[in-house]
């Protein structure tokens, strides 16, 4: 009995050690990511967060980190992702929708400019086909109903005018007037 009571003391005192190395270790590559970021190298500000996430896949202010760096990057898809995820473990985080809906939108106006470059190599003819057009449009949808979630979440937000007008911007590429067709 002894023995046993032994056995399962030792295993509870690693298993214990082992959480709190963890926590150092994550503790350590988000504070390294922090110094990469606040340098401009957000690759390797991305590199130290990943490896984070891979060990304690549970910190949103990890996933809203990376997100950010990402974003800093002109890594779109990287941040969406990153910031769902995040979303997930703390929906009421307000500025995980923000994050999103910027990176939303980077995403599809950076769709439409491969799309303004492709008609330049065809002479002013077809452009992207109208799939990669209807996805810029469903990120900016999307980044609609991201913003307003910001907006609700933060309703005396300082920056409330710029998201305003995101969102005009958003409402318009979706749905050009008639007299400006050029948009979508």
């Amino acid at each position: 009995m002894k023995k046993a009571l032994m056995i399962a003391s030792i295993l509870m005192i690693a298993v214990i050690s082992t959480a709190c190395i963890n926590n150092i270790a994550v503790q350590e590559l988000n504070n390294k990511a922090n110094e990469y970021m606040q340098k401009g190298d957000y690759e390797s500000a991305m590199n130290r967060l990943q490896a984070s996430l891979d060990l304690d896949s549970t910190m949103y202010e990890t996933y809203y980190n990376l997100g950010i760096a990402a974003i800093n990057a002109k890594k779109y898809e990287t941040a969406i992702e990153a910031l769902e995820k995040g979303i997930v473990i703390k929906p009421e985080f307000s500025d995980f929708y923000y994050s999103l809906g910027v990176a939303q939108i980077a995403l599809a106006d950076e769709i439409m400019e491969r799309d303004e470059s492709v008609k330049e190599e065809n002479n002013g003819k077809e452009g992207l086909q109208p799939i990669d057009i209807e996805r810029a449009k469903e990120l900016k949808s999307s980044a609609i109903e991201n913003l307003l979630k910001y907006l609700d979440s933060v309703p005396d937000a300082k920056d409330k005018e710029t998201v305003e007008q995101m969102l005009k911007e958003c409402e318009d590429f979706i749905n050009p007037s008639q007299g400006d067709s050029s948009k979508a």
